[in-house]
């Protein structure tokens, strides 16, 4: 763990994750940023832009510049689209967009548990990767910043690494975002995407 990793978030949040700022909720809001705060201080990060999207994942279809804040803000952009598209055509939807936007900003801050910079500049993966993966890493920093149940249940089911199925909108929401933006990213190296 770096002694200056406290110092690695940004003064301001939304300057990394501009949809921060629409989370009308400020618990909520602030506890996105005590999320960030608590990981940056667990790892040897020094900075959030750092973090890679998926090192095996990129080595393999030969695309190393992509990131985990480009990847959570395309995410969070398409997840606020489903959710706001669904609101406009169901005005009486119980769905909460700030727990759709908490959840999207936060599904893969797992990323700094399971990845650690390389003194060559790789990014290696950690035994949380290996041994865990996303999402659990990510349920354990929600709770850890105090946040609700709610949006830890949106982090553990995002992704197939569990056997935890999306049992609310918000996630289902959030799952399918977190698909169609990686489905962007691998569609950068192959014409099919079956063949990703």
């Amino acid at each position: 763990m770096s002694d200056d990793a406290p110092d690695a978030l940004p003064d301001d949040l939304a300057d990394v994750f501009p949809a921060l700022d629409d989370i009308r909720d400020d618990s909520l809001r602030e506890g996105v940023v005590a999320a960030y705060a608590l990981a940056l201080g667990d790892t040897d990060w020094t900075g959030l832009r750092e973090v890679p999207w998926l090192p095996d994942e990129q080595a393999r279809l030969g695309l190393p510049d992509e990131t985990n804040v480009d990847h959570v803000n395309e995410v969070t952009a398409l997840a606020t689209g489903l959710a706001d598209g669904l609101l406009a055509s169901r005005p009486a939807l119980d769905l909460d967009r700030d727990l759709v936007v908490a959840g999207a900003l936060l599904h893969d801050v797992s990323k700094l548990y399971e990845f650690a910079p390389g003194a060559d500049g790789a990014d290696a993966g950690t035994a949380y990767y290996d041994l865990l993966g996303h999402p659990y890493v990510g349920v354990y920093v929600c709770e850890t910043a105090g946040l609700p149940v709610e949006l830890s249940h949106v982090v553990l089911s995002h992704t197939s690494r569990t056997a935890v199925a999306p049992a609310t909108l918000e996630a289902e929401v959030v799952k399918r975002a977190d698909e169609v933006a990686a489905a962007a990213i691998r569609s950068g190296a192959v014409d099919d995407l079956r063949d990703a």
